[in-house]
């Protein structure tokens, strides 16, 4: 039995590594829906170059387009492609800012 006690370990310090890399490459963990999160602008027009590059405010799951207010200036965000933000039940911010 202690060998699968190594065998968790292992794992949950492979998990917070995979983490840390992902940091490093612009990356963060998906979100419900499956929406990949980027820290920069450029990783996630890298992720879907054919579609536009939006600011989801995390918390409230509503985005913003470049040029607009709150565009990369909210607490809580990240940048994702907005068709992936659509699908995965985000909306675009109803005011313009």
């Amino acid at each position: 039995m202690r060998g699968v006690g190594v065998l968790k370990i292992r794992q949950a310090v492979l998990a917070v590594l995979l983490a840390i890399g992902l940091l490093f490459i612009g990356t963060t963990v998906s979100v419900a829906g499956g929406v990949a999160l980027f820290q920069t602008e450029q990783s996630a027009a890298a992720h879907c170059p054919k579609d536009v590059v939006v600011w989801v405010n995390t918390q409230t799951g509503v985005f913003h387009f470049k040029g607009q207010r709150w565009y990369a200036a909210t607490r809580q965000g990240a940048f994702v492609c907005e068709a992936e933000a659509l699908q995965g039940g985000m909306r675009a911010t109803r005011n313009g800012q």
